[in-house]
């Protein structure tokens, strides 16, 4: 009877190791690697696959380059003329020049001009890097960090609009403001959605010299305003459309929905009506 019972008990006790044997489930630790690409970027690999990439910057910027990172970023010579445009409205504006004024035009149109690229780099540096025109700005060649680019684009247009409602005319300020969001929000986003982009795009280059206009004026917009923020408007498309033919492998690449890409001969027809 003992037998039979120690025998039984043994079977029993045998059978409950085996199911935790099968249960039971062996862990592998799959070794990873880490490794940084030649623009900054880091990866991991683990069990043959590629994880998220982190963003880190390449290398430390010093101050000395700090100044050149951030006229990239504002595109500094696309900025001057759209400074010079704005000085051109307010000379040819009626009414006697006065320096201080137009110092502060200059100020708050170059810094809102500078937030509007701002934060165009910042919408567009994952297609940025696809484009060799564009690929070496600061933010596809990790020289900044998405955060500071956003930081300068805020911080720019605040001032800048603040700056031309306080110092010059509520009108001034207005203007400024829709620059920046036209540029950075409807061009902006047209660019990968309909040949549009390039009329939203002509329309932000004739504020600035009406911006000039009102800032002279106090405010008041008479016809020669319209006539000069007319003519750039115009201008626009013989100069953008000439350019974008010759870029328009690049624009392909990156997938933007350019005139000389998506309707060839509608981008020739354009830039000749309006010359």
């Amino acid at each position: 009877m003992f037998r039979l019972f120690s025998t039984s008990t043994h079977r029993l006790l045998s059978a409950s190791v085996r199911r935790r044997q099968l249960q039971t489930t062996t862990t592998t630790t799959i070794p990873s690697t880490t490794s940084t690409s030649d623009s900054g970027l880091v990866t991991r690999r683990r069990g043959g696959q590629t994880e998220l990439a982190t963003w880190r910057i390449q290398s430390s910027t010093r101050g000395s380059d700090l100044l050149r990172v951030y006229t990239d970023l504002s595109k500094g010579k696309l900025t001057c003329f759209v400074v010079l445009t704005a000085m051109a409205g307010y000379a040819v504006a009626p009414g006697t020049l006065q320096v201080v004024p137009l110092l502060w035009t200059a100020v708050g149109t170059t810094l809102c001009a500078s937030s509007a690229n701002a934060f165009n780099q910042w919408i567009e540096v994952p297609y940025d890097a696809q484009m060799k025109r564009t690929r070496n700005r600061p933010l596809p060649r990790h020289a900044l960090a998405p955060g500071h680019a956003l930081g300068f684009g805020v911080a720019a247009g605040g001032l800048g609009i603040g700056a031309l409602a306080v110092c010059v005319n509520p009108v001034a300020a207005a203007l400024g403001a829709s620059n920046i969001l036209l540029y950075a929000g409807a061009y902006t986003a047209m660019k990968r959605l309909t040949i549009g982009n390039t009329w939203a795009g002509a329309l932000v280059g004739a504020i600035p010299p009406v911006l000039g206009w009102a800032a002279a004026t106090g405010g008041a917009l008479g016809p020669g305003a319209w006539v000069m923020g007319g003519i750039l408007f115009a201008w626009q498309f013989p100069h953008f459309n000439s350019l974008a033919h010759t870029l328009r492998a690049d624009y392909s690449q990156a997938g933007y929905r350019m005139m000389s890409v998506t309707r060839p001969r509608l981008n020739a027809r354009v830039s000749l009506r309006y010359a």
